[in-house]
């Protein structure tokens, strides 16, 4: 995947804007004291990542989306490709609703404000 593509910043936790300096803090979702922790701006091209004050209210719908397509994968799957009981399904979901809770949070806000802020390359020196 190339830089100038938005799922490049999407999926690899990049500036939207130069594509360079790091989006979050840390790289992994999974570190539960800093998954929510985002830099103020951009390292190599100053871009903020706040834009303004509840910039990243509308993520929520986002995320929402993450969670809807999540559960309606996994129900086609699990529960009308291999037959599980729904009991049995919703105790597998549950969990894993909450496990990927830090991973959706961290996708929906690069891809909100992605929706934003257009790439632009540095000029070639």
């Amino acid at each position: 995947m190339r830089k100038g593509n938005k799922l490049y910043s999407i999926l690899f936790n990049k500036c939207p804007y130069c594509h360079e300096g790091d989006f979050f803090v840390t790289k992994s979702a999974f570190n539960l004291k800093k998954f929510d922790q985002m830099h103020k701006n951009c390292a190599v091209c100053g871009q903020s990542f706040e834009p303004e004050p509840g910039f990243y209210t509308g993520s929520l719908y986002v995320s929402y989306s993450f969670y809807v397509a999540w559960i309606i994968t996994t129900f086609v799957l699990v529960g009308v490709l291999l037959e599980v009981d729904v009991i049995a399904y919703l105790w597998g979901l549950i969990p894993s609703l909450i496990i990927l809770t830090p991973f959706f949070f961290r996708l929906a806000r690069r891809v909100w404000i992605n929706i934003f802020v257009k790439y632009r390359p540095f000029p070639e020196k």
